[in-house]
């Protein structure tokens, strides 16, 4: 009795290994739906809960079609530690992060590798207005240092500093390309973060600051058009917002509450 005690034993603790080793990739896509609140899923999720690949895309449709949001696919590697309650994840994707990501800590915070994320920036039209009217074009990039995420109930806090490059931009609503590159800072600290627009260079100056707070956008700027450029932009501007007061008609308010 004692033998076939440890046979049976030996059966079941096989067979749970043999569970937990194949556990499927669309494991992963039931994580990231539950982090993100059922904003983010994974497409067409391969391989297992360990090592995978999908790619990253919004809600699903009523027919449950994704669509990518990112270019090309992310691999990931994830340690069976997980187990007892050490993270440790490695993100990989050529075509979307200029380095593999790795994610290390425990069940409620996680210390994430510096790396920039390459997006598209047809996607900035997604924000709503004025950005889907102007159908902006050029290349964006989202990099940071070291961040540190928190789970806080719920909700997921970041901290640290975020930078989104927004380079050699371009709009079908203006005959002046490029139109500029800008730069926007984000300095964070849990569900909040101070935020600062620069202008690196072009015809079109941006600049302003705000706060973003608990998914609301707060944000005070202007824009202008630089010496010579201010009949060529004065259309563009004129959608932008209205001229900012004492500060002449080139001069536009950039007010978001």
């Amino acid at each position: 009795m004692k033998r076939f005690g440890l046979w049976l034993l030996a059966i079941v603790l096989s067979a749970g290994v043999t569970v937990l080793v194949c556990l499927p990739a669309s494991w992963m896509g039931q994580i990231v739906e539950s982090q993100s609140g059922g904003r983010l899923t994974l497409g067409d999720a391969q391989g297992t809960l360990w090592r995978g690949s999908a790619f990253i895309g919004g809600a699903a449709s009523k027919d449950g079609a994704v669509t990518p949001l990112l270019p090309g696919r992310f691999s990931w590697r994830l340690s069976p530690l997980i187990l007892f309650g050490s993270v440790n994840m490695q993100l990989e994707n050529p075509d979307a992060l200029t380095q593999p990501v790795t994610l290390r800590g425990g069940l409620s915070s996680w210390d994430v590798s510096p790396a920039a994320l390459m997006l598209p920036a047809e996607g900035l039209a997604g924000l709503g207005a004025p950005l889907n009217t102007l159908a902006p074009s050029g290349r964006v990039k989202l990099s940071w240092s070291s961040l540190q995420l928190v789970r806080e109930g719920q909700a997921v806090s970041l901290h640290g500093r975020t930078t989104l490059e927004l380079q050699e931009m371009s709009s079908r609503m203006s005959p002046v390309k490029p139109l500029g590159s800008y730069q926007l800072a984000f300095d964070w600290k849990g569900q909040q973060a101070a935020l600062a627009l620069n202008s690196q260079r072009g015809p079109l100056l941006l600049s302003g600051a705000g706060k973003f707070e608990h998914g609301r956008l707060q944000f005070s700027g202007q824009a202008q058009a630089a010496a010579g450029f201010e009949d060529q932009l004065g259309t563009l501007l004129s959608m932008l917002g209205q001229p900012k007061p004492n500060s002449g008609k080139n001069v536009i308010a950039l007010e978001f509450r």
